[in-house]
């Protein structure tokens, strides 16, 4: 999809968004967004979609390192409940809860009991919190191999993007089917009625934005909230140039 085709069907939908954040202040409704998918499946492009124009201090992006060894001692959910939403807010993370039904099953860096735990508690904590009235949507984002293959050599050969590449994308490489099979499991006891799972396809990742961004706002309650008025009178005097006592500016970049 071309760049000027998609920022053209993106500005509509991101006035919804900003739309949804006031209906969202209005109400004191809670938004949960879930990001999953593959590395390089293109969850940040996704997150920057969504959150790109709304205020930082209502729209939260939540992604977390590795869990410390006092966290790998809490019960498994317990680090990620302080980043739920507050009333108003939008909080979207960028992989969840559901990193131990993937890379840490793939990975071994959980054990079978574990993530069987898991996968048996999760619709359980979810439900909770759709009980307690989140507006909770999870999407898996859908990568082919020969396009994480290709987003993988531009991550190598772009010094912009190559701290993207972690020694744990390497070996996802390797483990392409076990990532699906722990996917297919993960997907099977973990879609609810309360909670379930939408898969959208990111081999086309500016399509797949629009297809995410779409499906959220088409899914969101009736949220119609006047844009409210603020009266902008006239300066009143010649503007001020902005002047300093004990420092100047520096120079400004000069591209010659």
């Amino acid at each position: 999809m071309k760049k000027k085709q998609y920022e053209q069907a993106l500005e509509p939908m991101q006035l919804e968004l900003a739309a949804v954040a006031r209906w969202l202040q209005h109400t004191g409704k809670r938004l949960l967004v879930v990001l999953e998918g593959r590395d390089t499946a293109g969850k940040g492009g996704a997150v920057g979609a969504l959150s790109d124009h709304l205020n930082p201090r209502q729209c939260h992006t939540v992604a977390l390192p590795k869990p410390s060894d006092r966290e790998a001692g809490q019960w498994y959910f317990q680090r990620y409940v302080p980043h739920l939403p507050a009333a108003g807010e939008i909080v979207l993370f960028d992989r969840s809860w559901y990193n131990r039904a993937g890379v840490e099953k793939v990975m071994g860096f959980a054990s079978e009991e574990q993530v069987a735990h898991f996968l048996k508690q999760v619709p359980v904590f979810e439900k909770l919190l759709v009980d307690d009235g989140i507006l909770l949507f999870k999407y898996w984002l859908c990568c082919d191999q020969d396009k994480q293959e290709e987003r993988f050599a531009e991550r190598l050969e772009d010094p912009l993007k190559r701290w993207k590449l972690s020694p744990i994308d390497l070996k996802a490489r390797e483990r392409y089917q076990a990532y699906t099979d722990a996917r297919e499991a993960m997907l099977e006891a973990t879609h609810s009625k309360h909670a379930p799972w939408t898969l959208v396809d990111f081999n086309d990742q500016k399509r797949g934005r629009l297809t995410l961004i779409r499906d959220l706002l088409d899914r969101l309650p009736d949220r119609e909230v006047p844009t409210p008025e603020i009266e902008y009178p006239p300066l009143g005097h010649p503007p001020l140039e902005e002047r300093y006592r004990a420092l100047e500016p520096i120079r400004n970049f000069d591209d010659d």
